[in-house]
């Protein structure tokens, strides 16, 4: 059996995380913000404020700091002449192995947090499900994208 995926995603993938960590957690903010006030003009008790702010507080540590690390260290993939192999997850880890046979198309998305950060992510078509490969540096994608293409035309014409 082969060892896990050798290639690592950007390291400034942790940066986007966080960023969407930041921004759900100012939603949820808000919410907290609300219950607060609630609280305070219909004289709840005190333990639902703290509680409220409590999950704010364990939310935003969870969504910006410890789950975008993790994600990041778990994120691998590797591209070979038969196949994409890809390795993720936070608690469970799930490896997928995707036949170059099976691939239809290649793309790079790119939205404007990404963008900002000269990232893109690379989606792998099949007949039954789509794979991604998250936040590459956008030159590097490019170039992956360029190769699975190639490597899928060979695949399909050796069948």
């Amino acid at each position: 059996m082969r060892g896990e995926p050798q290639k690592r995603i950007s390291p400034k993938a942790l940066k986007v995380w966080r960023l969407h960590g930041v921004l759900q957690t100012l939603v949820l903010a808000v919410l907290v913000t609300g219950t607060v006030v609630l609280a305070t003009i219909f004289d709840w008790p005190v333990w639902i404020m703290a509680a409220a702010i409590g999950v704010l507080l364990l939310f935003a540590y969870l969504m910006i700091y410890f789950l975008p690390s993790v994600r990041w260290k778990r994120w691998r993939y590797e591209v070979r002449e038969q196949e994409i192999e890809l390795q993720r997850g936070l608690l469970i880890v799930k490896r997928t192995l995707v036949p170059m046979v099976r691939v239809q198309h290649v793309d790079t998305v790119q939205g404007p947090i990404l963008k900002r950060y000269n990232l893109s992510t690379i989606t792998i078509s099949t007949a039954a499900t789509v794979h991604e490969i998250p936040a590459l540096e956008t030159g590097e994608a490019d170039e992956l994208r360029h190769s699975i293409s190639l490597l899928a035309r060979v695949a399909e014409d050796d069948v």
